[in-house]
């Protein structure tokens, strides 16, 4: 049985109830995960791992590959010994001999943290840029039935308020020299390469852009808000805000978005890029105070303060709004997020808390 998280297995059991098609699309395959210690590869990983232990007619095995830059490398140690899965140590830049031919290859390698990318600008354009690059090769190499690379809502920029919620086909308004450029401008170039290597070479990559994906799993040291909201949660207390609060985001839950990605990785059309979210928007206000009543006491709500940061580009090139239209994704993939924001933020929480305590137990 896999030693993923008694909330990962719950989310593993859920997934394969209402996307088994998915699974039986990826069943007896070779599966290359890059990028696979971060927050969404890990999941991945180990989403496919407690259901080949559920469902052994699934054997898909699994190559989860990092280079532990940007990552934690305990994420996945406690699959070691799954016969499932090879952890391999690999830069997604390098060429690497990877003794097998995969079906299937998820791109994830990515810093996709401002607190990561913008003091390694020119390692965040490698990996999107030349890492991508080197994908597509391989997924040309191989035959592969499909490539998926993790984009980003961020290549939108701050959209026109006429655009909101964002649909695939508006452009962006996205500054190419400022202090989020490496990332975003990287990202955008990522999928021009997957857009030209189908049309010059017929390589079936598919193209998800993400919208504001927490869960379990993510580093609570990874400077973004819901970590940073999770460990203020769990040390009691404040939770704070480096905004006047009032920037709106749509959270998306990590089984949801997931879910869709897979989605889009067996049934989307290639080159195509997908949003892929919940389109539920919340200011930054309305998380804090959702997050402080979940993690304090009924009646006692979390304290929320309000301060600046220390860093004067910490709100650089910061959109003001971002919300996704699911209107494409619900059509070609058949996309329904499930999990409001209370929801996903609460068993987030109860995640980290039950990690929390085994970690102090043992």
């Amino acid at each position: 049985m896999s030693s993923a998280s008694r909330i990962i297995h719950e989310d593993a059991k859920v997934m394969r109830a209402t996307i088994p098609g998915v699974f039986d699309r990826l069943a007896n395959s070779n599966i290359l995960v890059t990028g696979a210690s971060g927050f969404l590869g890990s999941y991945i990983v180990d989403i496919l791992s407690v259901l080949n232990h559920a469902s052994p007619s699934l054997n898909a095995n699994i190559v989860a590959s990092d280079n532990f830059i940007a990552t934690n490398v305990d994420r996945l140690v406690h699959l070691k010994t799954d016969p499932f899965v090879e952890l391999r140590t690999a830069n997604v830049v390098d060429e690497t001999d990877w003794g097998r031919k995969f079906d299937w290859i998820i791109h994830c390698a990515s810093m996709a943290s401002p607190i990561y990318y913008r003091p390694r600008p020119l390692e965040t354009i490698d990996a999107n840029v030349n890492g991508t690059w080197r994908m597509l090769d391989l997924a040309e190499a191989h035959g592969a039935q499909g490539m998926l690379f993790f984009s980003s809502s961020e290549i939108y920029g701050d959209p026109d308020p006429r655009f909101i919620p964002t649909p695939e086909h508006y452009r962006g308004y996205v500054s190419c020299t400022g202090p989020r450029a490496c990332y975003d401008e990287s990202k955008r170039l990522g999928e021009t390469l997957c857009i030209s290597f189908w049309a010059q070479r017929k390589v079936p990559s598919k193209i998800v852009r993400p919208f504001n994906v927490y869960g379990p799993g993510q580093r609570l040291n990874d400077g973004r808000m819901v970590p940073d909201m999770m460990s203020a949660a769990l040390d009691g207390g404040p939770i704070v805000l480096l905004s006047d609060g009032s920037p709106t985001r749509s959270f998306c839950y990590v089984r949801d978005f997931i879910a869709g990605s897979l989605g889009v990785l067996v049934l989307g059309k290639p080159a195509e890029p997908y949003n892929v979210g919940n389109a539920e928007e919340r200011s930054m206000l309305d998380v804090a105070r959702m997050m402080a009543e979940i993690a304090g006491h009924p009646g006692r709500p979390l304290d929320v303060q309000f301060r600046k940061s220390d860093d004067a580009q910490y709100l650089v090139d910061n959109p003001s709004r971002r919300c996704p239209d699911l209107t494409k994704v619900r059509a070609d993939v058949g996309y329904e997020p499930s999990v409001d924001l209370r929801t996903g933020l609460a068993r987030t929480f109860e995640f980290y808390h039950e990690r929390r305590h085994e970690t102090v137990a043992a």
